[in-house]
């Protein structure tokens, strides 16, 4: 009886964290990793917390608490980044429980800590995210808008064809424009690490940005950077083939992970699960100019998704001459490619219809949760509620609805009318 009242609050928490578009798919790894994370009264607490930014008078009146033992509580939670404290310009502070990924999963690899056994969570996390398939599939290959996407190598992109290139579509933009920076431990090579399988790229090279930033940062688990330092480090990982893995948004971008492609999950995922696009790739692709390509297999082994490969010639004159050829269902787009060819036989050309991201974190998030049917749960985020419950029900019925579905994916609707509606929305 003990052990399943124990199980039961991971339980509650694992429920609440599937209200969010990306959820983590309970199993008994999911149980494990939460157990080492959440005291089972932490848990209990989080279970009844909202999707949406809160303040700890909302955090009091849930648990039934005075506000300064709420206060108490969440800034514990905060300081072992199981929460993100975010201040607005009047001081005011509001707390928001970050999704598994992008979010606390990271977060807890994301500095050297001993509170935490982390050779132990980083064998669970792999169990539980590259062995198992069931949450990479849900988090990665879910509905048509995903939670990251590719920024382009700016320095592969040529520059005697006029390609028209956008500010968001560049790293080096979202850096310059963010406040605050910061940077933190890779959170794949550090999980690789413990398993002895880490490679030799940098491994304080992944930055946050704004909100997220700001909140690492002031608990430890980041390092706060200069525009100068970002720039320093945006070249390290280009020096490195790194591909730059961000957040899927116009604006506010709050994170970009440098990613190899043997460490990191989204890597790893795109070749698993290409076919159903499960990273949202640049706008760009590489030509390969075959009278230049010598088959050094250079491209090929930079690729951090496998999307360039080795054929024959067929050079009657050279039988075992090579040539590099791409699988464009792959190809991310990233540029690295172009880096390694000392030839010059590959180049960046536009990729056809240009892919225009969300406008920003909310967008995605309201875009996300059209189409993997939970937009209720935005809406509706109070599970204490009697009338969330209730309306998050019936509002979860009519969304299943295929013809009320497809209206709502329409990108008019999805963009501004949602928007304002869960803006505006109160418990």
């Amino acid at each position: 009886m003990a052990h399943r009242t124990v199980r039961a609050a991971y339980e509650q928490l694992s429920d609440r964290l599937n209200r969010f578009p990306q959820g983590a798919p309970p199993t008994d790894l999911l149980y494990q990793i939460l157990e080492m994370l959440f005291s089972e009264k932490e848990a209990e607490l989080v279970a009844g917390l909202p999707i949406r930014p809160f303040k700890a008078k909302t955090a009091a009146k849930i648990w039934k608490v005075p506000i300064s033992e709420a206060r108490r509580q969440l800034e514990t939670l905060a300081d072992r980044a199981l929460l993100v404290d975010i201040s607005n310009e009047n001081g005011e502070v509001h707390y928001a429980l970050p999704p598994p990924m992008a979010g606390f999963f990271e977060f807890s690899m994301m500095r050297i800590r001993d509170d935490v056994d982390q050779k132990v969570l980083a064998e669970l996390f792999h169990q539980y995210i590259t062995v198992e398939d069931e949450f990479a599939l849900d988090l990665f290959c879910q509905g048509e808008t995903q939670l990251g996407r590719t920024f382009v190598r700016e320095p592969s992109l040529p520059s005697d064809d006029g390609l028209f290139v956008l500010d968001w579509e560049r790293a080096s933009v979202v850096i310059e424009t963010a406040d605050p920076m910061a940077v933190g431990v890779c959170y794949c090579r550090h999980k690789a690490k413990h398993a002895a399988s880490a490679c030799d790229a940098p491994f304080e090279i992944c930055m946050t940005f704004n909100t997220s930033a700001a909140s690492l940062s002031r608990h430890g688990y980041a390092r706060k950077i200069d525009k100068v330092e970002g720039m320093e480090l945006l070249h390290q990982a280009y020096e490195n083939n790194l591909v730059q893995f961000g957040e899927n948004c116009r604006e506010g971008v709050n994170f970009i992970c440098n990613c190899c492609g043997c460490c990191c999950e989204a890597m790893i995922a795109q070749r698993r699960f290409s076919v159903l696009k499960p990273i949202h790739t640049t706008n760009y692709i590489p030509t390969i100019n075959e009278k230049l390509c010598r088959g050094c297999r250079a491209c090929a082994r930079a690729c951090p998704v496998e999307a360039m490969g080795m054929v024959s010639a067929n050079d009657p004159k050279k039988r075992k001459r090579l040539r590099a050829r791409l699988d464009q269902g792959a190809c991310l787009g990233c540029g690295v490619c172009v880096r390694v060819c000392d030839e010059g036989a590959i180049r960046l050309v536009e990729r056809g219809q240009r892919v225009i991201p969300p406008r920003n974190g909310v967008h995605r998030a309201v875009v996300m949760a059209i189409e993997r049917g939970k937009l209720q749960n935005l809406l509706f985020d109070r599970t204490d509620l009697v009338s969330h419950r209730v309306m998050g029900a019936i509002f979860g019925a009519i969304l299943r609805l295929p013809p009320v579905k497809r209206g709502l994916c329409l990108e008019q609707v999805r963009s501004r009318y949602l928007e304002k509606i869960l803006q505006n929305v109160r418990g």
